[in-house]
């Protein structure tokens, strides 16, 4: 176990306190997974927490927690608790502080995620997790209906972990999770991608959409797909090949790098005006999509000419004195021809090549008043 999580588990219990790592990483390390997200559980409550870390940088919430940054450790303390009610969204559960380690393991979700470990790596087991580790078997904690309605995101992440993990669910959990299906309506669209997006990242994501597909989940979360869909390691790649057919909250980045995989990869190839216009990393991301090589798309973008309309050796200004026009969207219009006879060779990036090219063609310009 790292030092950093032994010193911070042995600053609680020098304080008279209970501390044991819990989840996600007693299963990865058993799994020889590495992870930098630590969950400790406590019967420390939070004013405590901040007293005893007082020399740390910490935050806390009012639902028990209290989260440390150590080194590249992301660390998350939490009171043993009892979950009470849920309000239809997990996050706005209500908690009873218990001081019982039992009674905080038993609202896990899963028995892969019960797990506990002291400071000496010793683990504590109550719910036969590690054997279903070592089974590659996602099981509930308890009753499947109770904890699928507690959270229904459960149900996606029963989905995420045996896409991720490469484990299987149980058979009574695979059922119940068709059955209920329906639950997935309650979750808000944030939570739905936090959860979409770990399966999608992942190189077994189209397992994932295929268990999702089989379970009835897509209808309820908002998406579908064609079989036609390639695995790409890039997350705006994955969500540009998927029918997204509600609302989801992506950033403006975001929605606009979707877009512009979408654009390139129905325009069906990667040339010059692609990377121009696109740059070298969409250009890339669709490629992988289309099935163009990496280095041949990289090759191509280091032979560009030209990578940015300012890279046109003439001004706005020449352009106006030779066509003799104010500046107008015929500039604009102008720079675009440019542009696509300079990519593609037909036209050298010199100053006077170009003026006396402008000037050749001026009439049908001024004629015209569009590009030729």
């Amino acid at each position: 176990m790292n030092k950093t999580i032994i010193d911070i588990l042995e600053k609680i219990e020098s304080n008279g306190f209970e501390a044991y790592v819990v989840g996600g990483f007693v299963r990865d390390f058993l799994l020889g997974i590495e992870t930098s997200d630590i969950d400790i559980c406590t019967n420390a409550r939070v004013k405590e927490l901040i007293d005893i870390f007082n020399d740390y940088n910490v935050t806390s919430n009012e639902y028990g927690a209290v989260k440390l940054s150590s080194n590249d450790l992301r660390i998350d303390i939490t009171t043993y608790r009892r979950d009470l009610r849920y309000n239809g969204n997990r996050r706005n559960v209500e908690i009873e502080y218990v001081d019982n380690l039992i009674d905080d393991v038993q609202r896990r979700d899963f028995t892969m995620n019960s797990l506990c470990m002291n400071k000496e790596g010793t683990i504590i087991d109550v719910f036969n997790g590690e054997e279903d580790i070592n089974n590659r078997i996602i099981r509930c904690v308890g009753k499947i209906n109770d904890r699928i309605n507690e959270d229904p995101l459960r149900m996606l992440r029963a989905v995420r972990f045996a896409t991720t993990l490469e484990f299987r669910i149980e058979k009574e959990l695979y059922k119940e999770l068709k059955n209920n299906r329906k639950l997935l309506k309650q979750l808000s669209k944030e939570r739905i991608k936090e959860e979409l997006t770990k399966i999608l990242v992942n190189k077994n994501a189209i397992k994932g959409l295929k268990m999702l597909r089989d379970l009835g989940f897509l209808e309820y979360i908002g998406i579908d797909y064609n079989e036609k869909l390639v695995y790409v390691s890039d997350i705006c790649g994955m969500y540009s090949q998927l029918i997204i057919k509600d609302e989801f909250p992506f950033s403006k980045e975001e929605k606009g790098n979707i877009k512009s995989i979408q654009n390139i990869v129905n325009y069906g190839k990667i040339d010059e005006n692609v990377l121009f216009n696109y740059g070298l990393y969409l250009s890339i991301v669709a490629g992988s999509i289309l099935g163009i090589d990496k280095e041949y798309i990289s090759g191509l973008n280091k032979s560009l000419v030209i990578t940015s309309i300012k890279d046109i050796d003439i001004s706005s200004k020449e352009i106006c004195e030779i066509l003799e026009v104010k500046p107008s969207k015929v500039i604009g219009e102008v720079y675009e021809v440019l542009k696509d006879l300079i990519l593609k060779r037909e036209l050298d990036n010199d100053n006077l090549l170009i003026r006396n090219y402008l000037f050749s063609n001026r009439k049908k310009w001024l004629d015209e008043g569009a590009v030729i």
